[in-house]
């Protein structure tokens, strides 16, 4: 019986996927993995022209992870660990720029006392949003509506 991949099995084979996948686009791309903590492998792929596999919002970038973890889950006899996708460092862009816009949205609900529901966003976005806002005295989250329209909406603390 095959035993289970280890993280780093995980992330050379999602690694080996993400690679051929951008030779297959044409795409010159440096592609690597790192260990972010005991479950969690991040590929990262870094150079230039990578827009199209981040595609608006992340969506492309998004769906390449799935096939990541797809590929990966089909050499795994057992769970596999979290296994993350980043191309030309747009996760880290993304969650930068969703911590500046809770932190906006949230003083604006405490100069204002009134809720505000934002858009629909990735269950990854909402994480962002939710960690950053715990952070932030006087202000609480709450996520509201059905996938794929979930959204947050951030109010007074109790």
């Amino acid at each position: 019986m095959e035993e289970r991949l280890t993280l780093e099995e995980q992330g050379e084979a999602a690694r080996v996927f993400v690679a051929g996948l951008l030779e297959q686009f044409g795409v010159a791309a440096d592609v690597g993995t790192r260990t972010l903590d005991e479950e969690t492998v991040e590929v990262t792929a870094t150079g230039s022209d990578l827009g199209l596999l981040v595609g608006p919002r992340g969506a492309t970038l998004a769906a390449v992870q799935d096939l990541a973890r797809t590929v990966v889950q089909r050499q795994s006899v057992s769970r596999t660990d979290r296994i993350l996708v980043d191309i030309g460092g747009y996760r880290e862009k993304r969650s930068a720029a969703l911590r500046r816009f809770t932190q906006g949205v949230a003083d604006e609900v405490l100069a204002s006392g009134t809720e505000r529901a934002l858009e629909p966003m990735s269950a990854a976005d909402r994480k962002v949003v939710h960690d950053t806002a715990n952070e932030i005295d006087g202000v609480q989250t709450r996520s509201e509506g059905e996938e794929p329209r979930r959204y947050i909406v951030i109010e007074l603390a109790d």
